[in-house]
């Protein structure tokens, strides 16, 4: 026999989930940030948090990567999804498909590649 704050959860999860979430966040790629080196994280280091939201910026217009993501912080431009990873986040938000990013994780590390991690959710 099931108790009842079991059964209470259960019936909550099942008959009303928009009482208690106001969306799904589902996690479409864990990515270090590309060319970090080259803009404003070197600025802003001390004031980044694990958490943080970033923008994700589409730019089909760059002459060196058609499928190109600007990442932005506060509007201010950090870096870029990596090349290697970016044709699904492009195509989703090309599709208008919502998705949210966050810095994951931060590190003083001498590679740039190293020092700045970001997760991106497609938020349904």
């Amino acid at each position: 026999m099931r108790s009842l704050p079991t059964i209470s959860l259960a019936l909550c999860l099942a008959l009303s989930p928009p009482a208690w979430a106001e969306s799904v966040r589902i996690l479409v790629q864990s990515s270090p940030l590309a060319g970090s080196q080259y803009y404003a994280v070197g600025e802003f280091w001390g004031e980044l948090r694990v958490g943080d939201r970033l923008d994700l910026i589409r730019e089909p217009d760059n002459r060196h990567d058609r499928h190109a993501i600007r990442v932005e912080w506060r509007g201010h431009k950090l870096g870029y999804v990596p090349r290697a990873e970016n044709r699904a986040v492009a195509a989703a938000l090309d599709g208008g498909d919502r998705l949210v990013a966050r810095i994951s994780r931060l590190t003083e590390h001498s590679n740039p590649w190293r020092r700045v991690e970001f997760e991106v959710f497609a938020e349904l």
